[in-house]
């Protein structure tokens, strides 16, 4: 049967930990949430979880991602595509950087841009209690060598 994995995903053990209830198709969506390598948008999880769960409807993934993220178990990114792409609520802050092309979203950390914040901030007589940070650009285009 499927989402009968007896070892729970990262999501789901978050959902537990908050007491959310975890029917068997919450346990799908958090499975694919936990295994995204990417930021999904909710057409994205709906069809992953589909391919391991036929019953499951865009309306239960559209209810389950609003759920966690209700719960702070989700993050809802605005990349302006027009569309949210969702995240794990990270335990460690990072920035992304988007590659307008290919819509590839590219977590990093810089010290630096974070110091630099803070900074700014007190210099405008704030203490800096949270910040997103999206970077957007376009591959460097290599010049050829000879040699290639």
């Amino acid at each position: 049967m499927p989402g009968k994995n007896t070892e729970l995903s990262r999501i789901e053990r978050r959902c537990v930990e908050k007491g959310l209830k975890m029917t068997g198709q919450r346990r799908v969506i958090a499975q694919v949430l936990s295994e995204s390598q990417d930021h999904p948008d909710v057409e994205q999880v709906y069809r992953r979880a589909a391919e391991i769960d036929h019953r499951i409807s865009l309306a239960t993934v559209y209810r389950t991602v609003r759920l966690l993220e209700a719960a702070q178990i989700l993050e809802r990114l605005e990349f302006g595509e027009g569309r949210a792409r969702y995240e794990e609520v990270p335990e460690r802050h990072h920035d992304h950087l988007i590659d307008v092309q290919s819509g590839k979203v590219i977590e990093f950390r810089n010290e630096e841009i974070e110091q630099l914040q803070r900074r700014v901030a007190r210099q405008l007589g704030y203490d800096l209690v949270n910040h997103r940070l999206a970077l957007y650009g376009t591959p460097i285009k290599r010049k050829r060598t000879g040699s290639e």
